[in-house]
């Protein structure tokens, strides 16, 4: 099949085992060693051997090829990124024709170049995977699999024609006084010089023609075509606005003849990054329409190994889930591939703003002159393909490599820390890629590295300038209360991790491994020591679970509350801090790792929690002992008016303070709103008192709700809940109502054999609540006897039951 790879092709045919399954990784992995063939024939049309050119055009080959036409050597490929085209028309023959791709062994390959001459790469992946052009997760990673498939993981094509083609449209986008110019630039490839006529048509987003259709004929230099939109209706970011899209249509003519078309979707905006001077150093963050935007998401990495299995369809579950979530970016991380275009599609659709890596991530490149031309032109055809989307807000040169380059010491780095490498590293990602982006996408801000300052090998991971990746929270054992000693400009990545749902383990664990010390429990968890990580800071925090299912769930609560911490502390900051990216949003296989959504799509603790805390309106506490502050962080563009309810509460939800009051607060900030001294109420009873704080608004519907201990959870006395569920079925579907005898921490609904995503999970309750169930998955014609019979509650108080 194309798109297609070796592996999937094996396991589809049953050659193999899944790879993903116990420890099939290593024994699937090895069969790189060895190299394989795509072969085909193929007939084509008379109309295409008589036409002016024929190409053939892959839009992705993966990566190490040698490609034959009825015996004869068209090229090598090595460059998974780039889109690879030859000119056939003199190989081409009346009947059938052969095409054969000869892959070679990349294992071996890999092994030679690195022998030839070693360069610095992460060492948990499989040496030598910097020297070719090859997504680098694929060779392994801290959360992923050594699987380095190969073969056709695109599309190809034929394509004939006569005279002219397209080879890409320019569009740009002007705005003043409340218009907006469209400059619309055909570039055409010709070998006749004959008059040559583009029409350019733009609908808007209700797919009617505006007026200013235009039509012109093409001279010796290359015109544009501009249109004015008078009234324009702009994009946002997901929670600002809406995703409107208008759709440029360019026909390329000769003689009244269509030679050639192209279609694309754009939404109206100005976009840039500001770095302005401030009184805290120098901000780093979006703005879109002349707002600036905090930014909230996570870090993006390929969606699966086995890349055939890839598609628009599972792309917007993932993307979708991000939107409801309330995310309104994502970075996309250099160690994977540039996405196909349905992800930037989506974007555009739903409202994400897009950090886009370019393909260089935590290793030493030796800049070659043939490895220059090979990365310019991959490059180039990514930027051609992508740069129109509304979506695309920042390009980046590389992951971590700046800071690489300042602050690692190890001996195995210092191999690659000389002159040689550091002026690479700078002709690189400041000269020649930000070049490139001048040229090719001149209105879209680039960054050199993240993190950085602004590059220059300048302090790159300085909280006062520019982004930062913060890992003393897990890599450094930190507490998650350290996160509040930090005021970062932008956070771009920082994480904790958890293990996957049982029904996601039980894909790849039998029963005799569901222990997270097991052989294949620690296969699938990449990160050196993650699994003790995970035990060690439960220690901390919770009670130790009474059993393996027990430990899954306070993994995932464990993971919730830390990045909790540290986007609640920076939204509290707004203007100072600009962005809270967390790592990561998805998997690529099932593994215990820092996401909030598993591989199979599954919502863990923390996907639910970032639902609650990148909401528009946000309600966080903080302070010292018992002076709790109640900060209202308001992500709009309106003013926020409502009521502040704040009760002291027992354990078994008597109430021993009350208090209520009026808020305000302006749009795009963040207010201290109340300051409570609680010393009457909790001196004493610190172990089995909770303060409970929910914000409503003016029409009293209830904007946010929380808890807050006073104690670490594994001190609480919490008492048992006995919690009271009702689930009924209306017009929209199942919704649970429940009622709890006893304050309930984290409480998660889940059911046995089947998926539900739900409005609101993993929650505190110390009330009655209505959760909605959103979607089932794995039930035919559910009915409620069957959401009962299958129910299942946890809280915390369950963890040692």
């Amino acid at each position: 099949d194309v798109p297609g790879s070796m592996y999937y092709t094996l396991l589809t045919q049953g050659k193999i085992e899944d790879p993903y399954a116990a420890d099939n990784e290593y024994k699937t992995r090895d069969l790189c060693w060895k190299g394989c063939e795509y072969s085909r024939d193929f007939t084509v049309s008379q109309e295409a051997l008589d036409s002016d050119f024929v190409r053939l055009v892959f839009h992705g080959i993966d990566t190490l090829a040698e490609l034959y036409l009825n015996g004869k050597k068209l090229g090598r490929v090595d460059n998974m990124f780039r889109k690879w085209e030859f000119d056939i028309k003199k190989l081409l023959k009346p009947g059938i024709n052969s095409l054969k791709l000869v892959f070679e062994p990349l294992m071996e390959t890999l092994k030679k170049l690195e022998e030839k001459k070693p360069v610095w790469g992460v060492p948990s992946t499989t040496p030598g995977y910097q020297h070719v052009r090859k997504a680098h997760y694929m060779m392994g990673w801290d959360w992923g699999p050594q699987l380095p498939d190969y073969g056709i993981w695109k599309d190809c094509e034929l394509i004939w024609g006569n005279i002219a083609r397209l080879d890409c449209v320019e569009i740009r986008q002007k705005h003043k006084n409340g218009r907006v110019e469209v400059l619309v630039q055909p570039h055409i490839l010709t070998e006749r010089a004959l008059p040559l006529t583009v029409e350019v048509t733009l609908l808007d987003p209700d797919g009617k023609t505006l007026a200013g259709q235009k039509e012109f004929v093409l001279s010796e230099e290359e015109e544009a075509a501009i249109i004015e939109i008078e009234n324009p209706r702009l994009w946002w970011p997901n929670g600002f606005g809406s995703q409107p899209l208008y759709t440029v249509k360019t026909v390329l003519k000769a003689g009244g003849e269509v030679l050639d078309n192209d279609e694309k979707r754009i939404g109206l905006r100005e976009m840039t990054v500001c770095t302005s001077v401030d009184k805290y150093g120098r901000e780093f963050c979006y703005q879109v329409n002349g707002v600036r935007i905090f930014a909230m998401g996570a870090d993006y990495i390929p969606e699966d190994n086995l890349l055939p299995r890839l598609s628009r369809e599972r792309t917007e579950a993932l993307i979708r889930d991000c939107a409801e979530a309330h995310f309104n970016s994502l970075r996309v991380w250099g160690g994977g591939f540039y996405p196909n275009d349905w992800f930037y599609d989506l974007c555009d659709e739903y409202g994400i703003l897009v950090w886009q890596d370019f393909m260089f991530a935590c290793a030493v490149y030796d800049l070659t002159d043939d490895f220059e031309q090979n990365i310019t032109q991959e490059i180039i055809d990514n930027l051609k393909r992508i740069r129109h989307h509304a979506c695309l807000g920042l390009l980046c040169g590389n992951n971590e490599m700046e800071q690489a380059m300042v602050e690692f010491d190890t001996p195995a780095f210092k191999m690659n820390k000389n002159e040689k490498f550091l002026a690479d590293y700078l002709r690189l990602y400041e000269r020649i890629i930000p070049e490139l982006c001048k040229q090719y996408a001149p209105d879209i801000f680039y960054w050199p590295a993240s993190p950085s300052s602004g590059g220059g090998m300048d302090y790159p991971n300085d909280p006062t300038r520019g982004d930062v990746h913060y890992w003393e929270v897990w890599h450094g054992g930190k507490p998650f209360e350290e996160y509040r000693k930090y005021f970062f400009r932008f956070c771009s990545e920082f994480g904790f991790e958890s293990f996957p749902s049982m029904k996601t383990i039980r894909s790849f664990a039998a029963e005799e491994d569901l222990n997270p010390f097991s052989y294949i429990m620690e296969s699938h968890q990449k990160c050196v020591g993650g699994n003790k990580k995970i035990l060690n800071y439960l220690a901390d925090y919770y009670l130790y679970p009474k059993d393996f299912e027990k430990l899954i769930y306070t993994s995932q609560m464990l993971q919730a509350d830390a990045i909790r911490y540290g986007v609640e502390h920076w939204r509290r900051f707004r203007g100072r801090c600009m962005g809270a990216i967390y790592w990561q949003v998805n998997d690529c296989w099932p593994v215990a790792s820092w996401v909030s959504r598993d591989y199979f799509g599954r919502w863990k603790a923390l996907h639910y929690f970032a639902k609650r805390f990148f909401a528009p309106v946000l309600l966080s506490a903080h302070g010292e002992e018992y002076s709790v502050v109640l900060n209202i962080s308001n992500e709009t563009m309106d003013t926020f008016k409502g009521k502040l309810v704040c009760k002291v509460m027992d354990a078994r939800l008597n109430a021993v303070f009350e208090t209520e009051k009026a808020v305000s607060v302006s749009p795009l900030s963040s207010l201290d709103a109340e300051t409570l001294d609680l010393l009457p109420y909790l001196k004493g009873f610190e172990r089995e008192r909770l303060l409970t704080y929910t914000l409503l608004s003016e029409d009293g519907k209830e904007i946010a709700s929380e808890a807050l201990l006073f104690v670490q959870p594994k001190h609480f006395k919490f008492a048992d809940p006995d919690i009271k569920v009702e689930i009924k079925q209306d017009s929209e579907g199942f919704i649970l109502r429940l009622e709890p005898k006893a304050y309930a921490k984290g409480v998660q609904i889940d059911f046995e054999g089947f998926d539900a995503r739900l409005s609101d999970n993993f929650f505190e309750l110390s009330s009655k609540k209505a959760v909605r169930v959103l979607e089932l998955t794995g039930i035919d014609n559910p009915t409620v006897e069957d959401l009962k019979n299958n129910l299942k509650i946890t809280s915390v108080f369950d963890i040692d039951k």
